[in-house]
């Protein structure tokens, strides 16, 4: 936590008739509950109880970073009721008589357990008009001071995803807290699929914003990105089909607000999928780089990702799944069962360009948390080698013989660019992988029989290390490239005869029987909840290529702190 520096403002104020020493600096607004002194009542007895009981005090002090205030306000005595119980009857005549603003209210963030924030608020009450405005004009300018914060947002909405509640999810929850931060707001309700990424990419005005924000899951936070990166690198002349290309990245951050069926990119970034922790952390202007994968096919552009590319069993159970959406979120259950019973391997030759020089490594007990000091250092090492190789194309580590090829038969192939951990697997599909270091964990299963596989698949759900296991394999990367093993049929038709080979529910049993032409040559790529049309495909990590409104899960410690005000 900063230190306090240099005070801008103290008084001492009231909260619910106790007094309290209140002091402003630049970073910290400090409120502290004065020692008690016994005060004679002549008019109320002592084994009087009064009429309306006091709250709890959660503690005699406490401090809140002046980012983390939201808004402030002014507000109106209530005509004396707050001196009721003090007997004098000569004070409340006198508050009685006067109709001016004496109490301003400081809207703050609050942290709970499970990394959510909430919106908590606490009334001053001033001795004159004079004392109030001073406070409430010194709080709203520190505010204003801060730059990160943002003024105007474009906002996208996804009435249909998840369960069709986003609309009322940003009209009821996060709608009133821009409007108390003072953020303005443009909001566009998406009418069908794609529907902000074209806007994103032909029509807005970016420079009248200073981010923008999807309320929906992780398919309309797709939508996003591959407008806003799209539209980036055609302002800044950048060929977004060539995957040589060092992409530019994008000026604006983005805001996530949860709303649909799966939100891993929440979860990751902040640690939950509420949406008005999301809300809080878009107001206090928070700010985390991101990195994103490009895939390319022959020179072609494909999409982007910034969680999961799966290939073998995520791709077949997304495959499965899309064809049973009339099932609603068990259909991920039925077609994971499904796929693992059937137990498909593919044949394909892995390539890729192992990370070398960073800190960090798949098995590392290191978790990616808020103020990451290897996403940092990685980040700073991979924007310096970029510039080397922008002076001297020849040091170029890419051709100077590092690439690494594997071939064999593979249950699955999966790159995480993060840790994609979820309720259903805290750890995720790969713990130690980092949101901004330039680089994706490239995990490879080995064909294997169906029990060690479930071992695999439950260590996900265990403190057990889940790549120590002789058939599987992890590296870090910058760069790879799959070729399945007839890659002459690498074509649109590849996905038709992957649907063909599954009409029935059961079909590949004699899957070691490649003449009956039941066992499928080729799997599908789960791009991120979406199915790619090839499977020879080049993937290349763009370090830090966009920003969120997030700051990264918070260590335990950090809340333990903040709960014990007095110890900041």
């Amino acid at each position: 936590m900063e230190r306090p520096g240099r005070l801008l403002l103290q008084s001492e104020l009231r909260v619910r008739n106790a007094a309290y020493d209140v002091s402003l600096s630049r970073s910290l607004f400090t409120w502290k509950r004065r020692a008690a002194s016994p005060v004679y009542h002549p008019f109320r007895p002592r084994f009087c109880v009064p009429l309306f009981p006091r709250r709890p005090d959660p503690g005699v002090c406490h401090s809140v970073p002046v980012s983390e205030i939201i808004s402030v306000r002014e507000e109106e005595e209530e005509n004396g009721s707050r001196q009721r119980d003090d007997g004098s009857w000569k004070k409340i005549r006198e508050r009685e008589g006067k109709d001016c603003r004496q109490a301003f209210t400081v809207l703050y963030v609050e942290r709970c357990q499970q990394h959510r924030w909430r919106c908590a608020e606490v009334t001053f009450t001033c001795s004159d008009e004079a004392v109030c405005q001073h406070w409430v004009s010194s709080i709203r300018e520190q505010l204003a001071s801060n730059t990160s914060r943002p003024k105007h947002l474009l906002v996208y909405i996804n009435p249909y995803g998840g369960k069709r509640q986003g609309k009322r999810i940003y009209e009821q929850k996060v709608a009133p807290l821009f409007t108390q931060a003072g953020i303005s707001t443009s909001v566009i309700v998406t009418e069908y699929a794609n529907h902000a990424r074209d806007h994103l990419k032909m029509e807005a005005e970016l420079k009248k914003f200073d981010g923008v924000v999807c309320v929906g899951g992780d398919g309309m936070f797709s939508e996003i990105i591959h407008g806003l990166i799209w539209r980036t690198q055609i302002d800044c002349g950048v060929d977004p089909n060539s995957p040589e290309e060092a992409l530019s990245p994008c000026s604006l951050r983005i805001g996530i607000i949860p709303a649909g069926s799966t939100d891993c990119i929440c979860f990751a970034t902040v640690g939950t999928n509420d949406p008005v922790t999301s809300a809080l952390h878009i107001i206090v202007g928070d700010s985390q780089p991101l990195d994103v994968c490009s895939v390319h096919h022959n020179n072609m552009f494909l999409r982007y990702s910034v969680s999961l590319l799966g290939y073998g069993f995520y791709g077949d159970v997304l495959s499965d799944s899309e064809r049973k959406r009339w099932m609603g979120p068990a259909r991920y259950d039925f077609s994971g069962l499904k796929m693992f019973l059937t137990h498909h391997y593919y044949e394909g030759t892995v390539s890729y360009l192992p990370a070398r020089g960073i800190i960090g490594t798949p098995r590392d007990a290191t978790r990616c948390r808020s103020g990451c000091v290897i996403c940092q250092h990685n980040g700073q090492l991979n924007s310096e080698r970029s510039e080397k190789y922008e002076m001297d194309e020849a040091s170029d580590s890419e051709s100077s013989g590092e690439w690494r090829t594997i071939r064999g038969k593979f249950l699955a192939i999966n790159a995480a660019s993060m840790s994609c951990a979820c309720p259903r697997s805290p750890k995720g599909l790969s713990p130690a992988a980092h949101l901004a270091d330039g680089t994706t964990d490239l995990i490879l299963v080995r064909k294997c029989s169906r029990f060690n596989f479930l071992r695999h698949l439950l260590r996900h759900t265990s403190k057990d290390d889940q790549f120590d296991l002789t058939f599987v394999e992890v590296h870090r990367v910058r760069r790879f490239r799959f070729m399945p093993r007839h890659c002459q049929s690498d074509s649109d038709l590849e996905l038709d005869l992957h649907e063909n080979s599954k009409r029935q529910i059961f079909s590949q049993i004699c899957k070691d029987h490649p003449a009956c032409g039941c066992a499928p040559a080729y799997s599908s790529w789960n791009c991120d909840g979406e199915i790619l049309t090839h499977t020879a495909i080049d993937v290349r990590v763009h370090c830090q290529l966009i920003k969120l409104f997030a700051r990264g899960i918070e260590e335990l410690p950090v809340f333990e702190d903040l709960t014990n005000p007095c110890a900041i």
